[in-house]
């Protein structure tokens, strides 16, 4: 057994665990800390260093570390090693890579963007296994993605490609922190979602009250879910009418509001059935735990032959 340390920066939180070379996380190797909007870039640095300490130090005796694959929210700079996730203010162009580096002197470290990881992920031991054009998507605080076209991952010159949270879709008039105009980001991510729902009347603040909500089917949370839910499948279907993809594969935890979102999001998408090349695409849920991420960075280090 070999072992990568793998780090998973996004916009709630930051994690390192331990993965193995079979893409499972060293148990009792996995400790996470808080980022968030409002922390300072102090306390970020702070948290990376807490949870890559503690995973380093659940390395068994005589088990060899290979280096440190490292996901994060983007946009990120693959050439100069620093990110800038749009919903962590503090940090813009911040060197991540050197931070992790610095723990595994001698050892490699690799950085691209989480969404490139969970495709990653589900490529090597998920939902995607054995196919060759897929697109991994995370549903969460943002929304993020990435590529595998060919068998190999599309990074593109600065490491974004792939980021379909900044896809335009139709029809949603609503401004995005990027600076577009219906991005799916700002329609179908999780915290825009609940804000839409707020201002139709909806008392609840979180996903979790949505989905509990749409399951006792209150009528305001039913159109949010259908809202996310189109808005997710027509960034699919431009996406595949791009890139030819057979497979999606979603992650992330507004994903999991109700199973009705993959319904809306494949019935979305079947509008297009006059172009059988994107009506083909299967959408389906991750097939990995929360651990996807930390898999899919672990991937950088254990799959390097996958990276191009």
């Amino acid at each position: 057994m070999s072992l990568a340390l793998a780090v998973d920066f996004g916009g709630t939180k930051v994690e390192a665990a331990l993965v193995d070379d079979a893409g499972v996380v060293l148990p009792g190797s996995r400790f996470r800390s808080p980022t968030g909007p409002t922390a300072s870039s102090e306390a970020l640095a702070a948290a990376v260093d807490e949870v890559v300490t503690a995973a380093l130090a659940a390395r068994p005796d005589g088990v060899e570390l290979l280096g440190a694959g490292i996901g994060s929210a983007g946009p990120i700079n693959v050439a100069a090693g620093r990110i800038s996730p749009l919903n962590v203010a503090a940090w813009r162009e911040y060197p991540l890579l050197d931070q992790v580096r610095s723990h595994l002197p001698g050892l490699p470290a690799v950085l691209r963007m989480d969404g490139l990881c969970i495709t990653l992920a589900e490529h090597w031991v998920g939902a995607a296994q054995g196919e060759s054009n897929v697109m991994g998507m995370i549903v969460s605080t943002g929304v993020g993605g990435g590529l595998i076209l060919n068998g190999l991952t599309v990074p593109g010159p600065t490491g974004n490609a792939g980021h379909i949270g900044h896809v335009e879709v139709g029809g949603f008039d609503v401004r995005c922190k990027c600076g577009g105009i219906g991005c799916v980001e700002a329609v179908a991510s999780g915290p825009r979602t609940v804000e839409w729902a707020q201002q139709q009347g909806f008392a609840g603040t979180t996903g979790e009250d949505i989905a509990t909500a749409y399951a006792a089917g209150d009528p305001i949370a039913i159109a949010a879910v259908r809202r996310a839910g189109r808005a997710i499948g027509q960034a699919i279907g431009s996406t595949t009418a791009v890139d030819d993809l057979d497979v999606v594969a979603i992650g992330g935890g507004f994903s999991h509001v109700t199973p009705d979102l993959f319904t809306i999001i494949r019935e979305t998408i079947q509008e297009r059935a006059a172009f059988p090349f994107v009506a083909k695409v299967r959408v389906v849920p991750s097939g990995l735990s929360g651990d996807g991420p930390l898999i899919g960075a672990a991937a950088l280090i254990h799959q390097p032959e996958l990276l191009g």
